[in-house]
């Protein structure tokens, strides 16, 4: 597995410090990136939090997600969690360890008071005894929030005093840049009171996170077990990695879950699936991969975009239109850019695998933030699109108007067909996930080639016309 040190300074260490008659919360940043370009300690917002314990649990679940594996736990897994302001409200991401569990707390603006929100991304520190001085708020107090340093420290601190490196493999950015494009594809399938969602998920069995693919089914108000994944159902996939929400049960006001469409017939492969619970100006999202021992980095669904050239030019173009809105507005964008809708989708999903588009499952829509990590490998060491291009360039890639032939690198001869659109393969990867979790190597090979044959055609009948 590649993976590199990603070093994380912070001036000093975060803190919960407690005055005559108020609490400071203070979140230090790192290195960031901000409207006005790359920053080193960005400071996004001061002010109050309207409901300091829920937003404290609400945190600390993020924290939780982002030091824990569900699978493999012998291993360590540390990173700090990502920042974001988005103008009207705070956004604190994190990914386990494993690359299976995608954690999100909304802090929204009735959750916010007394100050302006920034805008831009970075880490956020958050240490043992930050950790220990919040699990011990016991009351709704005033607290004072800060994110970012002190106007003191900007300028009388010369640098870094905490510095934290810890390892960043490819398939932890690959799963955090999946995770967004698979949740564009759920919808809202249930919405639970707060009395049912305390009764369902304190209910829930503890097995490791492994075993078969359960799933439940709305029923008046609450869920209840299935067999099968008839429609309106939903994939709860190792229910123990829903633990993070046991942080924040005896705040919720209510419990939304979001999943793909289940088809009449469908066979009972598990998907993964986003678990919300409401908070008071508040969300805290889990979304869940299909399986504890699959991470979201194999799922394949940002392929065809890195595959497309003209996917990434238009990326280029949309990249130069977001401006840290809170909710991107597909329509906008493609009145903005000229673009067809359907373009600037595909263009959100290619910035999506370098980390500068979220997707929010609870709006509908994409949000504008900029991972800082060095996103761009995600693209670089994907090891089937690099896998698609070898092919391509060998002219591997044969008779593909219909589908065609692709000859593999151990001389193997795969044949790719075409079924209204979908291509399907010849080869083990396609007979053993039928395109679940995305296109095979032969597959993406084919598309490409099709696509710059398309280009191609297109060029010659402009210039056939000016002749």
């Amino acid at each position: 597995m590649t993976r590199s040190l990603q070093a994380v300074a912070y001036r000093r260490p975060s803190v919960l410090e407690s005055a005559a008659d108020e609490r400071h919360l203070g979140l230090e940043t790192s290195h960031g990136a901000t409207p006005s370009g790359a920053e080193d300690h960005p400071r996004f917002f001061t002010g109050f939090l309207t409901s300091p314990q829920a937003a404290s649990a609400g945190l600390l679940a993020v924290a939780d997600v982002a030091a824990a594996r569900y699978y493999q736990r012998q291993l360590r897994a540390s990173l700090d969690p990502v920042v974001t302001g988005n103008g009207d409200r705070l956004r604190f991401e994190s990914f386990s360890g494993c690359g299976g569990v995608y954690a999100r707390l909304d802090v929204l603006t009735p959750g916010l008071d007394g100050g302006e929100v920034g805008h831009g991304t970075t880490n956020v520190d958050v240490n043992n005894p930050l950790r220990e001085a919040l699990s011990r708020i016991g009351s709704d107090d005033p607290l004072h929030l800060r994110v970012g340093p002190e106007e003191l420290a900007v300028t009388t601190l010369d640098g870094p005093v905490v510095e934290k490196k810890v390892p960043l493999p490819d398939r932890w950015l690959r799963g955090f840049a999946e995770a967004q494009v698979i949740a564009a594809g759920f919808d809202l399938r249930a919405e639970l009171p707060a009395a049912e969602a305390v009764r369902f998920l304190r209910a829930l069995p503890r097995g490791g996170g492994r075993g078969g693919a359960r799933w439940v089914v709305p029923a008046g108000g609450a869920l209840r077990p299935t067999t099968r994944a008839v429609p309106g159902a939903v994939c709860l996939p190792g229910p123990d990695r829903l633990i993070a929400l046991q942080r924040v049960l005896r705040f919720a006001t209510a419990l939304r879950v979001y999943g793909p469409a289940v088809a009449p017939g469908a066979a009972t492969a598990a998907t993964a699936s986003a678990w919300e619970a409401v908070l008071p100006g508040m969300r805290l999202t889990l979304t869940l991969s299909p399986d504890a021992s699959r991470g979201f980095s194999g799922e394949g669904g940002v392929l065809d975009a890195l595959a497309a050239d003209e996917a990434a030019e238009d990326a280029e173009l949309i990249s130069v239109l977001l401006a840290w809105e809170p909710r991107i507005d597909v329509a906008d964008l493609a009145a903005a850019s000229g673009l067809t809708a359907e373009r600037v989708r595909a263009a959100l999903i290619r910035l999506g695998t370098s980390g500068r588009v979220g997707y929010d499952t609870a709006e509908a829509a994409y949000f504008h933030r900029e991972l800082p990590y060095d996103a761009e490998r995600v693209e670089r060491h994907n090891p089937r699109l690099r896998s698609a291009r070898a092919l391509v360039a060998a002219g591997a890639v044969a008779g593909h108007a219909s589908g065609g032939t692709v000859t593999a690198e151990d001389g193997h001869v795969h044949r790719v067909r075409d079924e209204a659109g979908v291509l399907s393969c010849s080869c083990l990867w396609w007979a053993r996930y039928r395109g679940g979790r995305g296109p095979c190597k032969h597959a993406l090979a084919v598309r490409m080639v099709r696509r710059g044959a398309a280009v191609e055609q297109g060029v010659a009948r402009v210039y056939g016309g000016v002749r």
